[in-house]
């Protein structure tokens, strides 16, 4: 079952890329804790999990959809 239409997996596949990317190649000060720099890896991953797999269980929770298909 997939509730996340393709615009919204493109957006969270790239913005799960930033997410990911951002700490690791940016000299950003706010990436000087361990806990912003691990907290936007892990948000980063859920996003671009989310968007590969096309189903997101917040969605399911709260009976949202952004696909197109109504099963």
């Amino acid at each position: 079952m997939k509730n996340v239409g393709q615009p919204d997996r493109v957006i969270r596949i790239l913005l799960g890329l930033a997410l990911i990317a951002l700490p690791l190649f940016s000299a950003m000060a706010i990436f000087a804790s361990p806990m912003t720099y691990w907290l936007s890896i892990v948000a980063g991953l859920v996003l671009a999990g989310t968007g590969l797999v096309g189903f997101c269980p917040l969605y399911a929770i709260f009976g949202m959809s952004t696909s197109a298909s109504k099963r």
